[in-house]
């Protein structure tokens, strides 16, 4: 065997060892299953439903009865009182409801009970009953309107314990190994008002997620493990009413404890997850589905609203955006909680169920490393184009069966993990191919590879430009703007809120930063650096920074009034921008490298944004910003300030507005003043004297911009800062003195 056939034969068995240990590693991911691999998988699954939702059967014998906004207008603000409840009960019983089942709640005892009201003491003296009425509880009425007809009330998971506990009416049946240990977790459940609770035929849980869950409902509890035993969902409850069953049967594995197989309601198999959660297979929300409680209120007999009702499980609810019950569903529709009970019930009736069990997850596994060993086996004898046709032809095999068992069987197959994956390692061993065979370009990689990302080395290949560290002097524009008590906001934020604040507020500030074409070079904690004239020219650069830094303020005062911020103290920004020579490039070590700027107006933008605190104003700028905007902007002198790295105190201006401010009457009186105030400071006038000054000054800047009226109250107390004409070695003794001083 020759040398170069050796060489050959080990480096296509290297390859096929290379591409087996891909293939484990990606084993070990999908057993692992993180977070971006369960959210693609479920993501999946919601276009598998996209494309085919169930049809809706209007002949199915469930309906809603919606609280809708007419209702609310026509009979008043929910609660109602619970007689209008008892009449809606009542007329829904005659009407010939199967059951009757609410998605509230009915915790607390009914204010508008007359013994209630006539108990509070600022209707003392007001109100004024029969004697007969005194007692008078709508809770009773209520109580004993329901145990009349198949009505079940539900009841919700919460944290704390309060009141009596619920239990269940229905009695759960266990088969195989304590089932229903593995149930999720309800802390307590919220009481139900008595007598309601002991009247009731059913009580079940209204939740259609755990507790703190959020986003799209997928998959819903058949039962709930609580405090006192399990309980059921509202729809399985709802059900077994309806059908006059006692029990509930609950199926477990046989060999393994907490376990849950499916639940049996009245011959009515439901196939859950082990935990006992229902796969939710969605139609499109219809109003067909619906009836406005208010026809019900009406009890009229009309014959079409009896034929809506007679022999049907009604489920009552509300789809009133103000009571907050709405739900986004892997359709991508926002509908009330009550539709999902209401589609919980329609699967079971017609069995028309998703399932996704441990064999489904296994043959998904083997599918992806089938797919892998497609790859290697072709890739290593024949190629990477070759390998590229029969993964295709593997992965759209793979996207069909998904595709034709959820069609025909109801089968959740995730055919997302073998195609990322099967793509992943097809990228990963034509990478190793292209390396092994393209041996001419090796050395040049092996240099480049210490220098740069590869990922910039492929770009550099692909357009034939040398990218290397360094960069170019040019003049640019640099922003620094940092949040003002940050750490009071911290500690009164838990670690998610003030990521989601953050968030948010960068979000909003960034486009303003965007939007006047700067570049944001990184966000720094609570601060954010940006820069303008780099990569792209920008003509007038320092007034778009200053114009961005206007639009922040503007965004930031929305940003204060909006929901995220209620109840917490206003947010304030500090900002600093300065005009300067830069180099701007590639900067970084001889491995990773950013496209940013170095240089001492980096460091001038971020002591000017430091000395807001001093000036007291939160958009300050450098001399070079004021002289190349001065046209065209709204600026006031703002003295002399000390640099940290500059020797002698250096000038900056304020940024009041932009030409519109600046051209108003009120701003060109408050700027002639400002210069007089200027000139008496220089002169070093009397110290009441300034102080008129500065009250006048304050007096029309109020009209202008109210953050000004901060700034000169603080002017008197900031005098050697406006007297740049003395000689420097006594001003800085003269600030040093100061400074000393107030310490």
């Amino acid at each position: 065997m020759s040398e170069k056939t050796r060489k050959t034969k080990n480096g296509r068995w290297a390859f096929r060892l290379v591409g087996l240990v891909l293939i484990l590693v990606g084993c070990f991911i999908r057993v692992l299953d993180p977070y971006p691999v369960r959210m693609t998988r479920l993501v999946y699954f919601d276009v598998l439903q996209r494309l085919s939702p169930r049809e809706f059967n209007p002949d199915l014998p469930i309906r809603v009865v919606d609280i809708d906004e007419d209702a609310l207008a026509n009979w008043g603000q929910w609660p109602w009182p619970r007689t209008l409840v008892a009449q809606l009960v009542q007329n829904l019983g005659e009407y010939g409801a199967a059951a009757i089942a609410f998605d509230m709640l009915f915790a607390e005892p009914d204010r508008y009970s007359p013994s209630r009201l006539l108990n509070d003491p600022s209707l003392a003296g007001i109100l004024t009953v029969e004697h007969h009425a005194k007692r008078l509880d709508n809770d009773i009425l209520l109580g004993m309107e329901i145990a009349y007809w198949p009505v079940v009330l539900g009841a919700a998971a919460r944290l704390s314990e309060e009141g009596k506990n619920v239990t269940s009416k229905a009695g759960i049946v266990e088969f195989g190994e304590n089932p229903t240990a593995g149930l999720i977790s309800v802390p307590h459940w919220t009481p139900i008002a008595p007598p309601l609770d002991r009247t009731a035929a059913g009580i079940g849980g209204v939740n259609v997620s755990p507790i703190g869950g959020t986003g799209i409902v997928r998959r819903v509890p058949v039962l709930w493990n609580g405090p006192d035993g399990p309980m059921p969902g509202l729809a399985v409850e709802s059900l077994r009413v309806a059908l006059g069953e006692t029990n509930i049967f609950a199926e477990g594995s046989m060999d393994e404890e907490g376990i849950m197989l499916a639940v049996e309601v009245g011959g009515y198999q439901v196939p859950t997850t082990e935990n006992g959660e229902l796969w939710l297979k969605y139609r499109r929300d219809t109003p067909d589905l619906y009836i406005s409680a208010g026809e019900v209120m009406t009890g009229s007999a009309d014959p079409l609203l009896r034929a809506e009702i007679e022999g049907r499980i009604i489920l009552v609810g509300t789809s009133a955006a103000g009571l907050f019950d709405i739900h986004q569903t892997a359709l991508g529709e926002s509908v009330p909680g009550v539709s999902i009970h209401a589609q919980m019930i329609e699967q079971v009736l017609t069995q028309e169920m998703l399932s996704r069990s441990d064999v489904t997850s296994a043959q998904e596994l083997l599918a992806f490393a089938l797919l892998g060993l497609v790859v290697i086996a072709v890739m290593s004898s024949f190629g990477a184009v070759a390998s590229f046709i029969a993964g295709g032809v593997a992965a759209a095999a793979v996207l069909a069966i998904s595709w034709l068992v959820f069609q025909n069987q109801s089968v959740l197959f995730d055919a997302t993990f073998p195609l990322i994956g099967g793509i992943a390692n097809f990228g990963l061993l034509a990478g190793y191919l292209f390396i092994s065979t393209e041996r001419e370009k090796r050395e040049i990689r092996k240099v480049f590879s210490h220098y740069v990302a590869p990922e910039i080395l492929d770009e550099m290949e692909h357009t034939g430009h040398q990218l290397k560290l360094g960069g170019e002097i040019q003049e640019i524009t640099v922003m620094f703007s940092d949040i003002r008590g940050f750490t009071a906001l911290s500690e009164s934020a838990s670690a998610t809120e003030l990521v989601s604040l953050l968030n948010a507020l960068f979000s909003k500030i960034g486009d303003q930063i965007l939007y006047e074409r700067g570049t944001i070079d990184k966000f720094i904690g609570d601060a954010v650096m940006a820069f303008w004239n780099a990569p792209l020219p920008v003509a007038d650069h320092p007034c778009r920074a200053a114009l961005a830094a206007l639009r922040m303020r503007s965004a930031l005062a929305e940003f204060n009034a909006s929901d995220i911020m209620q109840d917490r103290q206003p947010i304030a920004l500090a900002t600093g921008i300065a005009t300067g020579q830069a180099c701007v490039g590639n900067i970084g070590s001889q491995k990773r490298f950013n496209y940013t700027v170095i240089g001492d107006v980096v460091n001038v933008s971020a002591r000017i944004e430091q000395c807001c605190r001093t000036v007291d104003y939160d958009i300050v700028v450098s001399s070079a910003v004021h002289q190349a905007g001065q046209s065209d902007l709204a600026l006031l002198e703002a003295g002399h300030v000390d640099l940290k790295g500059k020797a002698f105190p250096e000038p900056v201006f304020i940024l009041v507005g932009d030409r519109s401010v600046r051209e108003t009457d009120a701003f060109q009186n408050l700027l002639a003043l400002h210069g007089e105030l200027s000139s008496a400071l220089a002169a070093r006038e009397a110290q009441a004297s300034i102080e008129r000054i500065c009250q006048r000054c304050e007096e029309i800047a109020e009209d202008i911009e109210p953050g000004l009226c901060q700034f000169y109250r603080a002017i008197p107390g900031r005098a050697a800062d406006f007297r740049s004409d003395m000689p420097t070695g006594h001003y800085v003794f003269s600030r040093y003195n100061r400074r000393v001083g107030a310490e």
